[in-house]
């Protein structure tokens, strides 16, 4: 099907009420973008925050009238319409995202290939990939980082904490690279789907355990693995350590440059830290427990 978008230009004050109208008027879809590349950091949970400039971005069917969107908007707006329209070539969408992911390699050894590409090297470490609708699947930095950090551990019979699971791309690389048993625990329903799929892809469902926070068993580990966000790692070191085992080693991502040193700053009492790693604007913080 064919598309046709308006995009709206607009500050953060008034993107709320722009989305509100498109809504009003029967719009499939509405979205918002960053309108000049500024940064957005850690909302608290249920909360929203815009851009200063926003981008309110509505996708109409190419038949739709836009002239009457136009007018509508700007009968409702109290401000001149700052807006461009633009026609959508007819894609095969789904094609489009797939065709976006190529192999990646992480150190030495470990690839991570998309489950619909084919392996560039059937004798290295493996990991095949569906992210479904779970994040992760290792072309973000955080994730690279957490990826590239199991590759240099010593794994075998290990027991590993994949802390915010997401598609269970780290626990699944961890039983690749040695590792025994992982637990992975996501907050998400449909990020335990995705990681149990995806370890039954791979051939290692039978050492993948998914819980839910409230469901977890008791247990200690010998490695967690956390790339959720900064501010949760700070309110939940207590819960994250309680993980890890006597002499247990940890690496945590998520964590933009300037947040790393408050996160190093709570763990250092626990942790022998590492040198904080960091990989364009996105750090690693990591270490081997007191």
């Amino acid at each position: 099907m064919a598309w046709i978008q308006i995009r709206i230009y607009a500050d953060k004050a008034d993107a709320d009420a722009l989305s509100d109208m498109l809504m009003d008027i029967g719009c499939p879809s509405v979205t918002f973008m960053d309108s000049k590349n500024n940064p957005v950091y850690e909302p608290k949970p249920g909360e929203v925050i815009l851009w200063p400039e926003t981008t309110v971005i509505g996708l109409f069917e190419a038949n739709h009238d836009m002239q009457a969107v136009v007018d509508y908007l700007q009968s409702q707006h109290n401000k001149p319409l700052n807006y461009k329209l633009e026609q959508l070539e007819d894609k095969d969408w789904e094609r489009e995202w797939m065709d976006n992911f190529h192999p990646i390699k992480f150190g030495e050894r470990l690839w991570i290939c998309p489950s619909w590409r084919d392996v560039p090297d059937p004798t290295a470490v493996n990991v095949l990939l569906d992210p479904g609708l779970a994040f992760g699947t290792g072309t973000h930095a955080t994730t690279a980082l957490c990826l590239k950090w199991l590759e240099q551990q010593d794994l075998s019979g290990k027991t590993v904490v994949d802390f915010g699971c997401g598609s269970g791309i780290l626990g699944i690389a961890a039983i690749k690279l040695g590792a025994e048993r992982v637990i992975g625990i996501d907050i998400d329903p449909q990020a335990l789907i995705a990681s149990r799929e995806n370890a039954e892809r791979n051939g290692v469902a039978d050492q993948l355990e998914v819980y839910l926070p409230e469901n977890q068993p008791e247990f200690s580990a010998d490695i967690v693995v956390a790339n959720i966000l900064a501010q949760p790692l700070r309110e939940l070191h207590e819960i994250i350590l309680g993980f890890l085992g006597d002499e247990g080693a940890i690496a945590m991502s998520g964590i933009l440059a300037e947040q790393a040193q408050s996160v190093a700053d709570v763990y250092a009492p626990f942790i022998h830290l590492d040198d904080i790693a960091q990989e364009g604007e996105w750090t690693r913080v990591s270490g081997v427990k007191k």
